[in-house]
């Protein structure tokens, strides 16, 4: 398939790139960054594999700084995030090729079931994220769960996508007791290693829109440094309110799946 990239205006970076920034912020704090970023690409004409490839290109740049600053203020469980990353490649590969044989529009329709179910039961559970327990947990026991939730969500990302950040912070935080802190420290992990893995991809295939990539990055970054540091100086309490709002952008682009 041929696809044409138009000619960017002045106007059209002043749209998008404040979106990417904001994009940015919110998956430095809660994930689901793209549900923001993507549609603001398709808004100015950006064909789809080039939107995906151009957006996934500020979203690493933006989470490598992200990342690093949570390592450096020690949120994040290194062994489990580093185990976890390995084996969501693993689901991310094998997903990928499940969706090249079968349709994942089932997926909506579950993900209407269950985006507010999970949102129900975390707003009931008010202690969700709010404390570090996962060092109740043995240390073989948390690499394990970690591997497990990196290769489904690893599975859910390559076959559908959507939300990927979310969902691991759910895991991290429901299975695994780490409050929203780390669990978000972990999930940075896992989400910079798919997005390499994804970008790699389609740099190759020269996806990637240059022009609007590199000033996107810019945004992406600034983005990502200032959610990661109200992360650090804010905590749980931030991720949380953050957390509720990307389940509701998932569920509107769910519901938009459905009926558009």
């Amino acid at each position: 398939m041929n696809e044409i990239v138009p000619i960017l205006t002045a106007l059209d970076y002043s749209v998008v790139l404040p979106f990417i920034f904001l994009a940015g912020l919110i998956d430095a704090i809660a994930g689901g960054g793209g549900l923001i970023s993507l549609p603001a690409y398709w808004s100015i004409g950006i064909p789809p594999h080039y939107a995906l490839a151009t957006n996934k290109f500020s979203s690493c740049c933006g989470t490598v700084f992200s990342t690093v600053n949570y390592f450096r203020a020690n949120m994040i469980d290194l062994p489990v995030a580093v185990l976890s990353a390995v084996f969501a490649l693993l689901g991310s590969w094998l997903g990928a090729g499940v969706a090249l044989r079968l349709s994942p529009e089932f997926l909506n329709y579950l993900l209407i079931v269950l985006i507010p179910i999970i949102t129900i039961i975390s707003m009931l559970n008010k202690n969700l994220g709010h404390d570090d327990r996962s060092h109740l947990l043995k240390l073989a026991y948390r690499l394990i769960l970690g591997s497990l939730a990196g290769f489904l969500v690893g599975f859910y990302d390559g076959f559908f996508g959507p939300g990927t950040g979310t969902f691991l912070i759910i895991i991290y935080s429901a299975m695994m007791h780490y409050d929203f802190v780390r669990a978000n420290g972990n999930t940075k992990v896992v989400n910079l290693a798919s997005n390499i893995a994804a970008l790699t991809t389609f740099w190759i295939a020269g996806k990637v829109y240059f022009p609007l990539a590199i000033p996107g990055a810019v945004c992406g970054i600034a983005g990502n440094l200032l959610g990661s540091k109200l992360v650090i100086l804010r905590g749980n309490a931030l991720i949380r309110k953050i957390f509720f709002l990307a389940l509701l952008l998932l569920f509107a682009r769910v519901i938009y799946n459905v009926f558009s």
